[in-house]
């Protein structure tokens, strides 16, 4: 048996065995072999003398001179040499932007009348009975992996170059930081990575998601996040746009070798803020799910002669991750089955979808972006080695080993692109980069990212929270709105526009406002292990971003109907995993199913709403200091 290496990895690492029969089953037929030979042959064979080899030796010799003297001064075999061995670097193109442009502005074959998307005759369409997989079936689907991504091969646990970029794994012993979890590189990227189940307990419930024995569901709330999209325009830590730009503006500065020799012709392929077809994907797929779970919610609708009203904003990935939604739940087309909502993500716009718009103080600076001084400390320690094995890659204008450095920010913003180019690209040649302790090690930054500035440790959550939660109660209650306060918006609480008696709701936002409102819901148990430090990642953290907030998470509030109580019952489940709900002041301590009695439900958000000042928490003129001189667990401004 053979073994073939990953010659880009530079890696001593043998990433499978190969049979010399299999890989070159053409040669095994096409030749002869030693058993089945003739021994003689029809064909005479030519004799040469020494002379003629001789000959022919200098002869190919001349030639191969010749030919390199013309290639060198064409330019053709290379840039030329800058004199003491040291060659010009990387082309010029390296990180620029490429773009492919389709659909053509002005096809000139498209002609739309000659295909119509209905042409009659569409055969019999009787239908059949609505599925019911969260009543019916004895066990559910779950999310576990994203089919049409590709990861790398291998990725080591621990690394330390040797020499140049000679790699071999290190002891079990040497790692800072042993998970608690098995190593997923897709469920390692935060709030970047798929949306995935979570493993059963992972939120302090031992639960799955059907309705506990002797009860039914009644109504459905869902809440989702979009799909994966591309980066957005800006961010006030790393970000790809800013490797590449980095990358362009000193082509002239460098080479790489080993690992990241790849960068010698790298191009930036990624867009901005919309949608991937990953990120399709991923809404048509959770719109399928959620008719096979709970399409028996829509009989109440042909009862009552009515269709259902689903929520989402004018951005463009939340527009196309709602028709994307909507495509996999009622199929196309989707006209007459339901009504869309989309309400305008804009500056001076109420909407409880974007709450940051008309909340001043979620824009601030030391207000909004706390998790800055904590993912930059962090960065410097879990990036420190990475950063130093990626610099000695690179070669500077000097021909010299480590004269070009990268930053601790530039290495983030490499996994960054890892996370990204898998999303819209479905492979990237970054995330072998890392070891899976770095990985976990960037999954923690963005934790820390998320807990600081969107979650129980930022003073701006809550606030951001309570407009949403002022529509969620107004629903269970079937109550309108008295006093708009907060980021709702009264334009839009119509009878038609927000009904009020309806069996299944869904509603489409951003990740941050899904922290907001699961803050503001006091879901004190995600908080438990309480704020994250910046030097070190807590054993068995509460609060996980990927858990909580990936791309396409999704949070069902189910309302049942128990034969064991008269009161109706509220659970909560985030991905796939029961929440506890008796960190909610009101709710009963319920371990093993995560219930709670509605009306107590009601009641403590109904207390949370009376207390939030929209006012104060978004207008106030109020400061935290940096790091730990202030920490929250609840997501409140500090009381004036």
């Amino acid at each position: 048996m053979g073994s073939k290496q990953d010659i880009e990895a530079g890696s001593k690492a043998k990433y499978g065995a190969y049979d010399d029969v299999l890989v070159e089953p053409e040669r095994a037929l096409l030749l002869p072999t030693g058993s089945d030979s003739p021994t003689t042959s029809s064909v005479s064979t030519p004799r040469y003398s020494l002379v003629h080899l001789v000959c022919a030796f200098v002869g190919g010799a001349a030639l191969c001179i010749g030919a390199r003297f013309l290639l060198d001064v064409s330019g053709i075999a290379g840039p030329p040499s800058l004199g003491h061995g040291v060659r010009v670097q990387a082309p010029p193109y390296v990180g620029s932007t490429e773009v492919h442009h389709f659909p053509p502005a002005a096809p000139t074959n498209a002609f739309p009348d000659l295909f119509p998307t209905s042409v009659g005759y569409p055969g019999g369409t009787p239908t059949g009975a609505e599925p019911g997989l969260i009543a019916t079936a004895p066990s559910l689907p779950l999310q576990t992996g994203a089919a049409q991504l590709v990861a790398p091969p291998k990725i080591y646990k621990q690394i330390h170059s040797t020499h140049d970029d000679d790699m071999e794994e290190e002891e079990e012993s040497r790692k800072h930081y042993k998970s608690d979890r098995p190593f997923n590189l897709f469920r390692s990227w935060g709030n970047l990575s798929p949306w995935y189940s979570v493993p059963r307990g992972a939120f302090g419930i031992d639960d799955t998601a059907e309705p506990p024995a002797g009860c039914v569901v009644t109504g459905l709330h869902l809440l989702h996040r979009h799909g994966a999209r591309y980066p957005t325009a800006w961010t006030n830590f790393g970000g790809p746009a800013k490797f590449a730009t980095r990358l362009h503006e000193s082509a002239s500065q460098w080479e790489a070798t080993g690992q990241l020799a790849f960068l010698n012709d790298w191009t930036y392929k990624l867009g901005e803020e919309v949608l991937t077809p990953f990120g399709r994907q991923q809404l048509y797929d959770l719109g399928v799910s959620m008719r096979l779970k709970y399409g028996f919610l829509l009989k109440n609708f042909t009862e009552t002669n009515t269709i259902p009203v689903f929520r989402t904003e004018s951005q463009d990935r939340m527009l196309a991750s709602a028709l994307n939604f909507a495509i996999g739940f009622f199929g196309y087309p989707f006209e007459g089955q339901y009504q869309q909502l989309i309400t305008i993500e804009a500056n001076g716009f109420n909407n409880t979808f974007a709450p940051y718009k008309t909340c001043p103080n979620a824009n601030a600076a030391g207000k909004a972006d706390r998790s800055l001084l904590y993912v930059k400390e962090w960065v410097s320690h879990f990036l420190m080695e990475a950063r130093e094995r990626l610099s000695r890659a690179m070669v500077g204008k000097d021909g010299l080993q480590g004269e070009f450095d990268w930053t601790g920010e530039e290495v983030y913003e490499m996994m960054q692109m890892c996370a990204y180019e898998t999303v819209a690209l479905g492979y990237s040649k970054f995330c072998d980069l890392f070891t899976e302790e770095e990985w976990e090690g960037f999954n923690y930054a963005l934790d820390l990212t998320f807990w600081y500035d969107s979650a129980f440790g930022s003073p701006v959550a809550r606030v951001q929270g309570v407009g949403y939660l002022q529509e969620l109660v107004a629903r269970l209650t079937h109550t309108p709105i008295a006093t708009h306060n907060s980021s709702t918006n009264a334009t839009l609480h119509t009878p038609e526009t927000f009904p009020l008696d309806h069996a299944l709701y869904v509603d489409a936002t951003h990740e941050v406002v899904v922290l907001n409102i699961l803050t503001a819901l006091n879901l004190s148990t995600l908080a438990a292990s309480g704020p994250l430090p910046a030097d070190h990642i807590p054993k068995d953290r509460s609060f996980r971003s990927a858990d909580l907030s990936p791309f396409g998470t999704n949070v069902q509030f189910q309302l049942l109907s128990c034969a064991s109580t008269p009161e109706p019952q509220i659970r909560i489940i985030i991905n796939d995993g029961v929440v506890p709900l008796h960190g909610i002041r009101t709710c009963p301590y319920d371990d093993k199913h995560g219930m709670c009695p509605l009306p107590a439900f009601i009641e403590a958000q109904q207390e949370t709403i009376r207390e939030t000042d929209w006012v104060w928490g978004c207008h106030g003129d109020w400061e935290v200091p940096e790091g730990s001189a202030w920490n929250s667990t609840t997501g409140d401004a500090p009381q004036a």
